[in-house]
């Protein structure tokens, strides 16, 4: 039956395992296929060609192993590739873009800060989004350089990582800001860590709960749906090591299946 065919989502590595994990929750009988590009991350660096290549060999992938809807989870991705993407392929493609607008609405300082990759922030895409919600606004905006490949390493808690982020929201504290906006999917996993070097009145926002509800209404707006009420299929791959991945997901370490795969 269409409607079982799995959600695929791919993430230039393990950092949108955050998004799945947000879309399992929402979606707990939805199979899914997610497959970390690892060998690639990060994408941040890459020309947009490169991105856009790259975006193209990940979904075509997807589309071969069967699946119903593609989730791309990741902002370089997104903001450089997802025009393309729409118009290549005949299936429902959702993007993760940084939440300037929620943050925009809600600041009271005026300020806020958006910690992303260069590719994300340079990407015409962002400019023009952010653009159209910050007029009154000012954002701090702070290239995350060298934190994707920790978190891609499981560095989380190690001197470098705390020493990047201290230096990274210097000058978004200087600044005053109110609200921090995660722009890459990586980055939810320093949350715990961004708690401990924030002021309480820093709030943090990601866009995981919204990737996980838009995927929601599009399988529901496209009849696509699972009927399914049975234990799901959980399949990850990577084209790196998995250890990784398979650190992200140890609480689903019994539900999930990971596996090495060259793509």
């Amino acid at each position: 039956m269409f409607n079982n065919k799995p959600i695929g989502i791919f993430d230039s590595g393990v950092g949108g395992t955050s998004i799945w994990k947000e879309i399992h929750t929402l979606l707990p009988f939805e199979n899914t296929i997610y497959l970390a590009d690892s060998k690639n991350a990060p994408y941040g660096y890459k020309s947009v060609d490169e991105i856009i290549s790259l975006s193209i060999k990940n979904t075509e992938l997807l589309l071969e192993m069967g699946c119903k809807i593609i989730v791309v989870a990741c902002n370089t991705a997104t903001t450089n590739a997802i025009s393309i993407l729409r118009k290549q392929f005949n299936v429902p493609i959702i993007g993760i873009e940084p939440a300037i607008k929620p943050a925009a609405l809600k600041t009271q300082s005026k300020n806020i800060g958006i910690l992303a990759t260069k590719g994300t922030l340079n990407s015409n895409l962002f400019i023009t989004t952010s653009g159209e919600v910050t007029n009154d606004i000012s954002i701090i905006e702070v290239i995350g350089e060298g934190l994707v490949p920790l978190i891609e390493k499981g560095n989380i808690n190690n001197e470098e990582t705390i020493l990047l982020l201290k230096r990274y929201l210097q000058p978004m504290l200087k600044a005053n800001i109110d609200y921090l906006v995660l722009g890459c999917s990586h980055y939810p996993y320093l949350i715990p860590l961004l708690k401990e070097l924030l002021p309480e009145k820093v709030s943090i926002i990601d866009s995981g709960e919204a990737i996980a509800r838009q995927t929601k209404n599009i399988l529901e707006l496209y009849n696509l749906a699972s009927l399914s009420k049975e234990n799901p299929k959980l399949e990850f791959y990577s084209n790196s090591d998995i250890k990784t991945i398979q650190l992200f997901l140890r609480d689903y370490s019994d539900k999930v299946s990971v596996k090495y795969r060259s793509f």
